[in-house]
């Protein structure tokens, strides 16, 4: 008996993408969300308090079946609301991380974060 299997999409590890030594806090206003497997991402413009710069982020979060089961829906991330992001910065040096919380409206979930349920960033 011949069995045909879709090929794999491959998947990355926490620290093959992204820097445990860097953590980050972000706020801004979300402007995307892609809430697809394996990962759900969101977007946000953050504006540097220095030289006003704005920049839109792009944030990893888990998926979104482990999302549900930490409390999360679709609704939670409004475009054009206002997000407090904790999380590690990506090893490529882009505008890019993993979400380890989110916070919006005063309400804070866990993101899913590959690197595990830890509050181990050092909110800045």
């Amino acid at each position: 008996m011949f069995l045909s299997v879709a090929p794999a999409s491959a998947h990355h590890s926490f620290a093959a993408e992204y820097d445990r030594s860097k953590p980050i806090t972000l706020t801004g206003t979300v402007t995307k969300v892609e809430w697809m497997n394996p990962h759900v991402y969101f977007y946000m413009d953050v504006k540097d308090d220095k030289d006003g710069k704005v920049t839109n982020w792009a944030f990893e979060m888990g998926n979104p079946a482990g999302l549900y089961r930490n409390g999360w829906k679709k609704e939670a991330l409004v475009i054009g609301g206002t997000a407090t992001v904790g999380g590690w910065l990506a090893k490529d040096g882009k505008a890019h991380a993993n979400a380890n919380t989110v916070t919006m409206d005063g309400k804070r979930l866990f993101a899913g974060s590959s690197a595990g349920n830890d509050d181990g960033y050092t909110e800045k």
